[in-house]
């Protein structure tokens, strides 16, 4: 199953170093591949080294493409985190 969205990032600072290790760790809990793309960067979202070239900043839009056999889970979690701001508020 492949599923899609667009999320917008709120968190202050956006996705530096804690948040995109925080994604990842999340991201890697299952089998489903993910990327996270920014005007015209993809990146895998497994990877984050990847996610920090994105330098995301706060208001960016991040567009997630998931695919796999667990994507509507991993969709499910990777909204929860940007919703809590990464729980940095």
């Amino acid at each position: 199953m492949r599923i899609e969205k667009e999320l917008v990032l709120k968190n202050k600072l956006g996705l530096h170093a804690r948040p995109a290790a925080m994604f990842v760790q999340v991201a890697n809990k299952f089998k489903s591949d993910i990327f996270l793309s920014k005007d015209s960067q993809s990146v895998n979202g497994k990877s984050i080294m990847g996610i920090l070239t994105l330098a995301a900043e706060h208001g960016s839009i991040i567009h997630i493409v998931i695919d796999g056999p667990d994507a509507e889970s991993m969709m499910s979690e990777v909204v929860a985190l940007f919703e809590s701001c990464f729980r940095e508020i």
